[in-house]
């Protein structure tokens, strides 16, 4: 015979801890300038600063490493480049947080998109209370 059903107001005791809450829109503003002199700005620089990771990447201070995981990204997507390249900029994806598992291990989040939450929270009709009282709305979540 089955337990008590478990408490749905309990908290948990094993919740997954939070190092960074990521915006969910992405980081905003300009990319910083490129920090390694003599060499051409990648392609990817701007856009990687819009990421929501990048928002943790400037609170770190790491501009240097995602500028060398940019210069490495635009070889390796070159035809023939070598699979050690591969393998190096698959490494410092982990480490900048660009994969869903990266971003586990890191313990970063991005933030909840409350607004369209809102927008996609279902009302049932309303209904009227036993003995013709006030009608109440009912919200469901799920």
């Amino acid at each position: 015979m089955p337990g008590p059903a478990p408490n749905p107001d309990a908290r948990r005791r094993n919740k997954r801890q939070v190092d960074f809450v990521l915006p969910r829109g992405g980081r905003k503003g300009r990319a910083p300038a490129f920090p390694i002199k003599g060499t051409r700005v990648p392609a990817t620089w701007a856009d990687l600063w819009k990421l929501p990771q990048a928002a943790a990447w400037e609170q770190l201070g790491i501009a240097r490493t995602v500028a060398r995981y940019a210069m490495l990204l635009q070889q390796a997507e070159k035809p023939g480049a070598a699979a050690s390249l591969h393998n190096e900029v698959r490494q410092l994806e982990d480490r900048l947080g660009l994969s869903p598992m990266a971003m586990l291990r890191l313990r970063w989040v991005i933030s909840e998109d409350e607004v369209a939450d809102r927008r996609t929270t279902k009302t049932a009709p309303a209904a009227t209370k036993p003995g013709g009282g006030s009608r109440e709305r009912l919200r469901i979540v799920g």
